[in-house]
């Protein structure tokens, strides 16, 4: 074992399962998925703290917890179609490719969706694909999805999503309220967009949603 895989492993073990994240396909992915690969090469050395990242363009990449949390709670399965707005990295879609049948991944910012997609390419991630757009759009014509991950916080769970969830399907967002407090929350979806169940998950920090069902740009 070299010292990146130590680091993963440790990584895994304290900061994740530590706090109670048990799935063990989860958990196997976060082991094998090379996060070195999907920071600046100037903080390679700090890729598996725990905290989050700067990546370019005023953007970051998760904590690792808050990955490894939201993808749990989407409750992903093998052979399933998952959406994710917000590429950012690319480091999240490489763990859910691991767990998903296939992953659609929208990023707005062309430059991030770039080096995302060169990522994917050399790590082998042959079932993701990637777009630059407004993802606050969706991925119509690929719909529905078992699960939809939104890497940035919105004003509130945007309704044209949940319109292309499958009945059953989750949603894994954070959602800003008016004192600018953001909320983890994961939407399950019934027979109809009207028929939903929304569960707190916990309180977090994410860049804005930005898009036609999110903030306006210069919000």
């Amino acid at each position: 074992m070299d010292e990146r895989q130590r680091e993963r492993a440790q990584m895994v073990e304290w900061q994740i399962a530590w706090r109670g994240i048990r799935d063990p396909a989860l958990l196997d992915a976060m082991r094998r998925i090379p996060r070195e690969a999907f920071v600046p090469e100037a903080l390679r050395d700090c890729a598996y703290e725990d905290s989050p990242l700067p990546i370019g363009c005023g953007q970051t990449i998760s904590q690792p917890y808050i990955v490894a949390l939201m993808i749990e709670a989407a409750m992903i399965r093998p052979g399933q179609r998952v959406l994710e707005i917000g590429t950012g990295s690319g480091y999240a879609a490489a763990v859910m490719a691991a767990l998903a049948g296939r992953v659609y991944t929208v990023e707005r910012l062309a430059e991030l969706a770039t080096r995302a997609g060169e990522c994917f390419a050399r790590l082998g991630c042959t079932n993701i694909e990637l777009r630059t757009g407004d993802g606050t759009c969706g991925w119509p014509e690929a719909a529905p999805f078992d699960a939809i991950l939104i890497a940035a916080s919105g004003p509130r769970v945007p309704e044209v999503l949940l319109e292309q969830l499958v009945p059953g399907g989750r949603l894994v967002m954070p959602v800003q309220d008016e004192h600018w407090q953001q909320r983890l929350v994961r939407v399950t979806r019934g027979a109809t967009v009207a028929d939903r169940r929304e569960e707190f998950l916990c309180d977090v920090r994410f860049v804005p949603l930005i898009g036609a069902h999110g903030w306006a740009e210069d919000a």
